[in-house]
């Protein structure tokens, strides 16, 4: 439904984004996820149109996005991550402005525009002026107005970010019910949105993929590197520097001077040298514990260290097939 082919943007000597390819299947919910700045937005823009790439190939329902950029973008619907509405207009009148620059009039205008709200879950609002309604809500009339002429596939960036914790919850339920019926690309930073909607991540940092899979089959990719968390009674200055020289320990993050996560290299189990360091330096251990890699570990272990530069280049893209260009 979406490939993405070798997909790249540059604003002088600065990259943006670096040759990216994957694809997303018909009825697939797949989520972009990165830290803020990996690029994901600009990929959002050039993959919805709104943005010229450099370089590169985007492909929906079978069409050349920048060979045949109307009858393409019919098949995507979008929503930015700053919603662009007009708060002096009513939920209903605005919807009605987005269906006549969709093309519709009459009956089907206000079919279309009964039915998402429905979907949406906003025809208690509909009479409303949007500037009166909450950040969760005006989400809701996005989303509204990003499925009106009812899209085969719905780009979302963002979507969750600024609201509050129940308004991120309806918001969720409502994507996952919207993905039901369509396939879906969200782009994110939050992890346990792409563990409650994703079929699929496609991982970005500094504008290179530097992962791609399942949640489960990035973590079984990563299942031979453990982490080891420990907690001492008295908070040591010295502890950090000490237990990164422990054979076995890749990294070390500190929360304090009390609480550490231990990074363990591929197949190694540093818990009895870190056992005999706390007896050794007098230390009083509240916690050692080992655990298998989460998607949390992954994330972080590609998007902040040479580990994710290194990865970018091996990554097999998932679009595959010959390349197209560009040139803008």
């Amino acid at each position: 439904m979406i490939e993405v082919q070798n997909l790249t943007r540059r604003y002088g000597d600065f990259t943006a984004v670096d040759s990216i390819s994957f694809a997303v299947d018909d009825g697939e919910i797949v989520g972009m996820l990165g830290p803020n700045g990996a690029g994901k937005t600009t990929a959002i823009r050039m993959i919805t149109g709104f943005l010229p790439p450099t370089s590169g190939r985007v492909r929906v329902s079978g069409r050349n996005l920048f060979e045949d950029p109307v009858e393409a973008r019919r098949d995507v619907g979008y929503l930015p991550e700053n919603v662009a509405l007009y708060p002096e207009m009513r939920v209903s009148e605005y919807l009605a402005y987005r269906a006549r620059l969709e093309g519709m009039t009459g009956a089907a205008a206000r079919t279309a525009i009964r039915e998402v709200l429905a979907d949406c879950l906003i025809e208690s609002v509909a009479r409303q002026v949007i500037g009166t309604l909450s950040k969760g809500y005006r989400q809701r009339v996005g989303l509204a107005a990003a499925i009106l002429h009812q899209p085969k596939v719905l780009v979302l960036d963002e979507p969750t970010v600024g609201l509050d914790p129940k308004q991120i919850i309806a918001i969720r339920e409502l994507i996952r019910t919207l993905g039901g019926r369509r396939t879906l690309l969200l782009s994110t930073h939050i992890l346990p949105e792409v563990e409650l909607l994703c079929d699929r991540v496609v991982i970005i940092d500094r504008g290179r993929v530097v992962a791609e899979g399942t949640p489960d089959s990035l973590r079984r990719s990563w299942q031979g590197e453990a982490v080891v968390t420990l907690e001492l009674k008295e908070g040591r200055a010295e502890a950090a520097e000490l237990l990164a020289a422990v054979a076995g320990v890749a990294a070390v993050e500190a929360h304090g001077d009390r609480e550490f996560e231990l990074r363990c290299r591929p197949g190694s189990d540093p818990r009895e040298e870190l056992f005999r360091l706390a007896v050794d330096r007098r230390w009083t251990l509240l916690e050692l514990a080992q655990r298998k890699a989460s998607l949390e570990d992954i994330f972080v272990r590609l998007t902040t260290d040479d580990a994710g530069a290194a990865a970018a280049g091996a990554v097999e893209p998932a679009a595959a097939g010959e390349a197209g260009e560009v040139e803008n």
